[in-house]
């Protein structure tokens, strides 16, 4: 089973027939690039490369368009650890730190709804629809027939969480005793229609679909975007490039009275991180055909509850802290040439690598013993590791430093003679550059210290 445009696939077939004769909907999206200084735009190249050599996203231009166009690509295992990290921190801050926010899954396929609209995004198998154009013969009548068949047939895929959510509010209320507020919570992968490139593209979401008061609607609204605008700016080494903006009138969904938007200002001009919409009662009474009696909750009074969604993309959203978090410092080395650093300063508990761990010179066979108990020590404490000292390849404690920087490791650590001989550690810190010396035994409750102080900023 194949996902495709299926404009893309009928196009050598059916490029004579009229527009209106197979309904299809393409939206494109052009993104609206600001004048941005050379130098700007410059660092968006290095950024872009480092992401690519160090293990946030796969090489290739096709992965880098793909990501840079804040939709899912192929990511590396850095990339995946700081979108997963990224998801956790979100799911605390809406589940853990919110009274009555329920978290719920929904299928990424299924039957279509009132509210998927007129040409929801479907699964198609690509080779029934070939054999169906390969057959001769056929009038255009009866091939618009087959082809309208196949697509009534195939489950349609999810854009969004929304409706989800709205299916699911009947079966929660038992769970606040009908009582409002509450939200649903979900997270996962999406369809989004085509920006031009011919098929539609995978996106990683958020959704947070609040159910309240009509009277109190609005405020909740204004209360969720602060909510949210903290949020992200609680990551940022310069949180001023994250800020909110009313959605013009003339943008607005059919079915929302009011939007706010949370925006990053990138290199090439400001792109929507997550949307907030007041969406009243429209698409709820819809979604359960009308029946008011059991919608109906208690808050004061009877009535049907009005609908806050809260939508992120959490690949857009990565690309903001990476550049957020990218730093180029210069610096003179010991033969007084002026050297560039680069540092991706991820806030520490975004960072996908929380330590390297490294030997210095010394018998090789039991400093690797020390490290493997580091290692182990370090996993069950849930802090990631890279495990530099399993290189083969030599290099300079500088080369690695540099390598780590761009890598955002928040602190390399060095086993070396001197360990075997009084236990201590040669620690250093990414964002100061200052090592200084722990002890073996400390070294676990320093690092689970300083993560747990970052997050609590």
């Amino acid at each position: 089973m194949l996902t495709c445009c299926v404009r893309h696939v009928l196009f050598r077939r059916l490029s004579a027939l009229k527009a209106s004769q197979i309904s299809v909907t393409v939206r494109l999206t052009v993104m609206q690039c600001s004048t941005s200084s050379r130098q700007d735009l410059d660092q968006a190249r290095t950024l872009l490369r480092l992401c690519a050599d160090r293990y946030y996203i796969s090489p290739g231009d096709a992965n880098v368009e793909l990501f840079q166009r804040g939709v899912s690509c192929r990511y590396g295992p850095l990339g995946t650890a700081l979108r997963r990290n990224l998801l956790e921190r979100w799911w605390h801050s809406v589940t853990r730190t919110t009274v009555q926010v329920f978290g719920i899954e929904t299928q990424r396929c299924g039957k279509d709804t009132e509210a998927d609209g007129p040409t929801p995004l479907r699964v198609v198998e690509s080779q029934k629809l070939q054999e169906i154009l390969l057959e001769k013969e056929l009038s255009q009548e009866i091939l618009i027939q087959k082809i309208q068949m196949v697509l009534q047939r195939s489950p349609s895929v999810r854009t969004n969480f929304l409706h989800g959510a709205l299916e699911q509010f009947v079966p929660s209320l038992e769970l606040v005793n009908r009582k409002l507020p509450f939200g649903l919570a979900q997270t996962g992968l999406c369809f989004q229609t085509s920006d031009g490139s011919g098929c539609p593209v995978e996106v990683t979401q958020t959704s947070l679909v609040w159910f309240c008061s009509a009277r109190t609607s609005s405020q909740w609204l204004d209360h969720w975007t602060r909510q949210r605008l903290k949020w992200w700016r609680k990551f940022a080494l310069s949180p001023s490039d994250f800020s909110s903006s009313d959605v013009p009138e003339a943008e607005l969904e059919e079915a929302a009275s009011r939007g706010m938007r949370i925006i990053y200002s990138f290199p090439w001009g400001q792109e929507t991180l997550e949307t907030l919409w007041n969406r009243g009662d429209t698409e709820l009474l819809q979604t359960h055909k009308g029946d008011r009696s059991k919608l109906q909750c208690q808050d004061g009074r009877k009535s049907v509850p009005h609908v806050i969604s809260v939508t992120a993309s959490v690949d857009r959203g990565m690309m903001a802290f990476l550049f957020n978090s990218m730093q180029q410092i210069k610096k003179g080395n010991s033969k007084q040439k002026l050297q560039q650093r680069k540092v991706l300063k991820l806030h520490p508990v975004l960072a996908p690598v929380k330590v390297a761990l490294d030997i210095g010179r010394g018998a090789t066979v039991e400093l690797r013993q020390v490290c493997e108990g580091l290692l182990q020590e370090f996993m069950e404490a849930k802090i990631s590791v890279w495990p530099g000292y399993l290189e083969t390849l030599p290099k300079t404690m500088e080369q690695l430093n540099a390598k780590y920087d761009e890598m955002g490791v928040l602190f390399t650590v060095v086993v070396s003679e001197n360990t075997l001989e009084s236990g201590l550690l040669q620690v250093r810190n990414r964002d100061t550059t200052i090592k200084e010396m722990i002890h073996v035994s400390e070294i676990k409750k320093f690092l689970l210290r300083y993560i747990s102080a970052a997050d609590n900023i």
